[in-house]
């Protein structure tokens, strides 16, 4: 599947709590993709 880039703003405290779950071996990234797998697939 290709994949595309997208660019979000978060608050400072909302980041830094992100950067903490690099500690439980997660990526921002990867966390915000699974959030978001999961939520859109909640709609269907």
């Amino acid at each position: 599947m290709k994949q595309t880039k997208i660019l979000i703003q978060v608050p400072e405290p909302m980041k830094a709590q992100l950067d903490a779950l690099r500690s439980n071996g997660l990526t921002i990234s990867g966390y915000i993709r699974a959030l978001l797998e999961r939520d859109l697939q909640k709609g269907r």
